[in-house]
């Protein structure tokens, strides 16, 4: 069927576009700055570009055909200066650009030229990972210990545990489930980084003023909720479970990845394309250079040292200079132990040239995430779901998730979910029942299910960073990890549904 869908591409995705731009005339301007959406055609973009990557494997055309049905919905026909050039031009892609790509790619290409990662890997090989399993579950382990969540998580921990997998034959879906499921789940329940402060400054509101009456109470009161977030805690328990060989149900598809992994050393799919390139994929060790562990663990200390201790000390870690003066740290012990400045810049260009369809992915998602926030797309969610909510109260939390994780893999984001979730959910939940334990559990299950969403979905920056992170093809991670996922998002809706009856009868 997909098979059939992809030969006719060019024909359906004309037909969407004419359908969408036949309604998108038709809508009364009034009617939309009333409901503060577009109904249904809010999801059209972020639905439409998840179904072509699915169907086309191809996420740029899949990204790029979202913001064009965003212009047709919304009659914004020149899509470039209206959508574009804002998003690429704001300050969250620029950092995007410079920080997390720029200066990450930097670091990859110095890697590869003083060969970091690669002696790193080799000692630990000889001295601690012994096989594939024990190479996976270092994977897990460093994904708990880089808890920061997010990009950071995911880039810190892919990086490090890549050329050790590699070694081992860990197909890159395995350890690309690893990095992204102990990324934000991990940050959820270890909550030693900024989620805490985010969210509480998204919970403590006027409405909630009797529950929550400040920002320190709406801190406290993440910390007794951490117990209450079922599918944090299920997440990072079947990660372990899968790193150790242990978890029974893993998928046709990451089952077929490990077979293939296992059997061939074949560490990626037949027509895999990689997001990091070739650049990136090979050992280009400068001639005459000798790497050492220091090759890894500077630039490594230097961008937790400056991304977790002055967090400690005055709760704002420097991400965006840990970064830079990583990628500085690195080029600069390289030409001190005898590289010469040519080939410390070859490796710091070649590195930038290596994630350049990253960066690509990334500005279009950013741009798509503009467009579904313009047409209301979260909000419309919530809208059609409200009645429901307070007709049966005891599936309130198990709807919360089910709707976090509807949205936040529409809009590839958890922190955009929770801007837009927490202020209207939480008052509906005490609006239902006042006990803090039942209001507890919706925070839970708005936390867990925007955190699925985040975690799965291909338009999502943790998603297409962890592919780059461990040099796996997007959608190969996105359908390999998702049945996985899905499992432990059923098992935690059954919990909410059930404790919540227990509540309110």
């Amino acid at each position: 069927m997909l098979g059939k869908l992809k030969d006719y591409t060019w024909l359906w995705m004309l037909a969407l576009c004419l359908l969408v731009a036949w309604y998108g005339v038709r809508l009364e301007p009034t009617s939309v700055e009333q409901q503060g959406h577009y109904n249904f055609m809010s999801l059209v973009p972020a639905l439409s570009t998840l179904a072509i990557c699915f169907v086309t494997r191809n996420v740029i055309l899949a990204l790029f055909m979202g913001i064009v049905l965003g212009g047709l919905v919304t009659t914004q026909y020149n899509i470039i200066q209206v959508f574009l050039i804002p998003s690429i031009g704001s300050e969250r892609y620029a950092q995007i650009l410079l920080v997390y790509l720029w200066a990450l790619g930097g670091l990859l290409g110095m890697w590869n030229r003083n060969g970091g990662a690669w002696h790193f890997a080799q000692y630990v090989s000889d001295n601690f990972v012994k096989t594939r399993r024990s190479a996976m579950f270092f994977a897990w382990l460093m994904g708990v210990i880089f808890h920061q969540g997010g990009t950071i998580s995911t880039i810190l921990t892919g990086t490090t545990v890549r050329p050790v997998a590699d070694r081992e034959n860990v197909a890159h879906e395995e350890l690309a489930y690893i990095v992204d499921s102990t990324a934000s789940p991990v940050a959820t329940i270890i909550p030693f980084n900024v989620w805490p402060v985010y969210v509480a400054g998204l919970i403590a509101i006027p409405s909630m003023s009797q529950f929550i009456p400040n920002q320190e109470a709406a801190i406290d009161w993440f910390l007794k909720a951490i117990p209450f977030n079922f599918y944090g805690w299920l997440a990072v328990l079947f990660t372990l479970l899968f790193a150790l060989g242990k978890l029974p149900f893993v998928g046709k598809t990451m089952r077929a990845a490990q077979i293939r992994a296992m059997e061939t050393g074949e560490l990626d799919a037949p027509g895999a394309e990689p997001i990091v390139s070739r650049e990136l994929a090979t050992l280009n060790v400068a001639d005459g250079y000798r790497p050492s562990l220091a090759d890894f663990f500077v630039p490594i200390g230097v961008l937790m040292s400056f991304a977790i201790i002055p967090w400690l000390v005055t709760g704002s870690p420097m991400i965006f200079e840990a970064f830079g003066l990583a990628l500085v740290s690195s080029i600069a012990l390289s030409i001190m132990r005898g590289m010469s400045v040519s080939d410390a810049f070859e490796g710091f260009v070649d590195g930038i040239k290596g994630v350049t369809i990253g960066a690509i992915i990334l500005g279009l998602a950013v741009t798509l995430a503009e467009v579904s926030d313009t047409l209301g797309a979260s909000s419309y969610v919530i809208d059609v779901t409200a009645g429901v909510l307070t007709a049966v109260p005891f599936v309130l939390p198990g709807i919360l998730m089910i709707t976090c994780m509807v949205v936040s893999f529409s809009v590839g984001s958890s922190w955009g979910t929770y801007a837009v979730v927490f202020p209207i959910a939480l008052p509906l939940a005490y609006a239902i029942s006042p006990d803090p334990l039942f209001v507890t559990l919706a925070f839970g299950a708005i936390m867990g299910g925007a955190v699925f969403g985040d975690q799965c979905s291909p338009i999502s920056d943790t998603t297409i960073l962890s592919s780059l992170a461990c040099g796996s093809d997007l959608m190969d991670h996105v359908v390999t990890q998702l049945p996985i996922a899905m499992a432990a998002a059923g098992i935690s809706i059954l919990v909410y549904t059930a404790t919540a009856l227990a509540l309110t009868m």
